[in-house]
């Protein structure tokens, strides 16, 4: 079959218009057969994002960035990126700015969210966050690092003027007198340390001896102690412990009133009895010594007994009274 010159010229131009879209698709990064969905995500400043640039989700590859271009006056960046078909997630998802590699670089990565909320749809403009990066991170660290240090600095520069104004001719001239005096004290004190070490050395016998006795002494001491607790030192602690028990026993009954003892301490009653006995025993005595006839009447050979006459101060009338 044979073709003609216009079908022929037909299909060139067909493949040519083709070839130029797939062309025109390829330098703008976009593939004419893509079916991926289109976001958008609104940044105040990109940090170098470039077209083309991939976007991932948890570290995999899911789509590009297609265009970057200003919103409007307000200085702020729409950014054009898509995302493949095959990974769903929600609307309330977060599109995140983030550093590529430690040398510089930006890409896009997708914070999936899922919830109850509708899924994302392509045209759908993501919420935007941009995570810090090695530099920003080591900017915000030494930014208080370093004006702290700048701060020490200044405190260090009028440390050292305060002490240059200290430091006159005199206070100088001191100085150096005290550093000196101090040099030849510690001369002084080595020469002391080496007669010391010296007096040591020739005394080292006797420091020897001496250090000898005190371990005599030491064994001496044991031999002693060792001497007592086998005399029975121990047994006699505890009867005498035993014994301060039984006084201590004694005296609480002796405090409670038990037993004759108890009884004399606490029974006032017969305190007061024993004590009007007493005094009454010694009137009697008294009595009996003053008026003997009164209590003994001897009648010698039939003698005609004396009646006995009552005198006038009688003891015995007051123990009666």
């Amino acid at each position: 079959m044979k073709i003609s010159r216009e079908v022929k010229t037909g299909i060139i131009v067909v493949g040519g218009i083709l070839l130029f879209l797939m062309g025109f698709s390829y330098l703008k990064s976009s593939s004419i057969f893509d079916n991926s969905k289109t976001f958008y995500a609104i940044y105040d400043n990109v940090g170098g994002l470039q077209s083309g640039t991939p976007v991932s989700i948890n570290g995999f590859t899911v789509g590009k960035v297609n265009d970057i271009k200003f919103k409007d006056g307000s200085g702020k960046l729409l950014v054009t990126f898509s995302v493949s078909n095959d990974f769903e997630f929600s609307k309330n998802s977060r599109a995140e700015l983030y550093d590529t590699g430690i040398i510089g670089g930006k890409g896009i990565q997708i914070i999936p969210i899922f919830d109850e909320a509708p899924k994302a749809k392509s045209g759908d403009i993501l919420a935007s966050s941009t995570k810090p990066g090695l530099t920003d991170l080591v900017q915000q660290n030494l930014a208080p690092l370093q004006s702290k240090i700048e701060g020490a600095v200044t405190n260090a520069d009028s440390l050292l003027i305060n002490f240059n104004q200290i430091l006159d001719t005199k206070t100088k001239k001191e100085l150096r007198e005290s550093i000196g005096g101090l040099n030849a004290l510690i001369k002084n004190f080595q020469v002391t340390s080496n007669s010391l070490n010296g007096l040591l050395a020739d005394n080292k016998k006797q420091l020897d001896n001496s250090i000898k006795n005190i371990n005599n002494i030491t064994d001496n001491f044991s031999k002693i102690s060792d001497s007592i607790s086998q005399v029975g030192l121990t047994k006699t602690m505890k009867n005498l412990e035993s014994t301060l028990g039984n006084l201590d026993a004694m005296l609480a009954k002796i405090e409670k009133g038990d037993g004759t003892l108890g009884k004399l301490m606490t029974d006032e009653e017969l305190y007061n009895n024993l004590t009007a006995s007493t005094r009454e025993l010694d009137l009697l005595l008294q009595d009996f010594r003053l008026n003997p006839k009164r209590y003994v009447n001897v009648s010698v050979f039939g003698k005609k007994q004396i009646d006995y006459e009552l005198p006038e101060e009688d003891p015995a009338q007051n123990i009666e009274n």
